[in-house]
């Protein structure tokens, strides 16, 4: 009868412990399709970036993007999604051929890290970029890093760091 018992246990310990493989193996599982998520959803915002003449700036930017989104600096259109869909349109007269090449991301929580390469070529029709004077025959090329916040299945919050003064010397190299 002793036998009969300890095997049950055993056999109780051994299920239990692979219960517990499985949970685990199925919260890996859903780790990592919640960090393809929130990846997926941060990249929108860099195609949004590098196409900044698309029409439907506003409506793209509504699936992504909370309507009180704090970015750090604040866009030069101003606070929030709207002052974003602005800056995109500057961006689009001054830097027609923008592109965001996202370099690699990496998710922590509900932060996602993106080191990208921003380039273009700035032919803005005042003649500067700015500030400094261009006529669209010099590219730039820089890196940058952004830090986004998701929550409840929008970017929140996003802080920048931009190299957009090496941007200007290049483009003003003789």
């Amino acid at each position: 009868m002793k036998s009969f018992q300890l095997l049950i246990f055993s056999i109780m310990v051994l299920a239990a412990s692979c219960n517990q493989n499985l949970s685990k193996t199925e919260y890996q599982t859903m780790e990592e399709k919640k960090k393809t998520e929130l990846k997926a959803l941060v990249q929108k915002f860099y195609d949004q970036l590098s196409d900044p003449n698309n029409s439907d700036r506003d409506g793209l930017s509504k699936v992504y993007m909370a309507e009180n989104w704090e970015s750090t600096p604040q866009p030069i259109g101003g606070p929030g999604r709207q002052g974003f869909v602005n800056t995109l349109g500057a961006f689009g007269g001054m830097i027609p051929d923008l592109n965001w090449d996202v370099k690699e991301m990496l998710v922590d929580g509900n932060r996602v890290t993106v080191r990208s390469i921003a380039s273009g070529t700035p032919n803005s029709p005042e003649g500067h970029f700015f500030g400094a004077p261009t006529d669209g025959s010099k590219k730039f090329e820089i890196m940058t890093i952004d830090v986004h916040t998701i929550e409840n299945g929008k970017m929140v919050r996003s802080y920048h760091v931009e190299d957009w003064a090496t941007a200007i010397q290049q483009v003003s190299q003789k």
